[in-house]
């Protein structure tokens, strides 16, 4: 198994929100891949003593060490487990409830001699690519396929669409959402290699335009996960005063890109 790995915060004075973590377990016969993006907060109250980063690295730790420790579980139970888990961590001091509690995207893909299990939810992206060359995005759309006006404030967002039906789903407190996910299992022999990205690098496509999805993981595959993320951060500095692409977004965001060949 071949990985590449970087994670970069879009601000370096401003902690990380991602997580990431690609895993070989002892057998050497497969691996996970998870991919985290927390979700930052508006300014005033979450509810919670913790931070964002606090919370990823927990649900990330318990969710990688729960993919390698228990194959047979399936992933969205895993998952459930370990927003329960970091839940656990913090019930008695923190409002749970509350919209803002912290939360995050997720992205995982856990591999085998036989198959490859997928599970995506919310805006980061996983690209597959197939021994033929052809590259399949696994997405979870629900938040691009709201009208504008549903985003509009932060306030109409949490009271109407965010962990609601008819709205989008984050790993947050409720172990139930791990439902919500877009999930699949492939073929092992259909797979050749995976990129998992989080939205700060997935504006490449999604805000800049330089390509579809296959030019994106092509582009990862030959210049790699770092020139990804630096053409990013190019063109974020090149629109930072127009903001032509960025309207209603922040400037610079957390990037992160993990790329496994099989």
């Amino acid at each position: 198994m071949h990985t590449e790995l970087v994670s970069e915060p879009g601000d370096p004075t401003y902690p990380n929100e991602d997580f990431a973590a690609a895993t070989l377990p002892a057998s050497g016969q497969g691996g996970t891949l998870v991919v985290l993006d927390g979700v930052t907060p508006p300014r005033g109250g979450t509810g919670c003593l913790h931070s964002v980063p606090w919370y990823t690295s927990r649900l990330g730790g318990a969710l990688t060490e729960l993919t390698v420790s228990l194959p047979d579980v399936p992933l969205q139970e895993a998952l459930a487990r370990a927003i329960s888990r970091t839940a656990e961590a913090h019930a008695t001091t923190c409002d749970l409830s509350h919209p803002r509690t912290p939360q995050a995207t997720v992205v995982v893909a856990r591999w085998g001699v036989e198959r490859v299990e997928y599970l995506v939810l919310s805006d980061s992206a996983l690209l597959v690519e197939s021994p033929e060359g052809t590259v399949t995005s696994l997405l979870d759309d629900r938040l691009s396929r709201l009208p504008r006006s549903s985003l509009a404030t932060d306030a109409i967002v949490d009271s109407t669409v965010r962990n609601k039906e008819g709205g989008f789903y984050t790993a947050a407190a409720d172990p139930s959402v791990a439902a919500r996910a877009v999930t699949g299992v492939l073929s092992r022999g259909d797979v050749r290699a995976l990129a998992a990205l989080t939205d700060g690098a997935t504006r490449w496509v999604e805000k800049f335009r330089e390509g579809d999805w296959a030019d994106c993981f092509r582009f990862v595959q030959k210049e790699g996960a770092q020139a990804l993320v630096d053409r990013v951060r190019l063109r974020e500095r090149a629109d930072a005063e127009e903001r032509r692409y960025l309207r209603r977004s922040k400037t610079h965001d957390d990037a992160t890109v993990v790329y496994v060949v099989l």
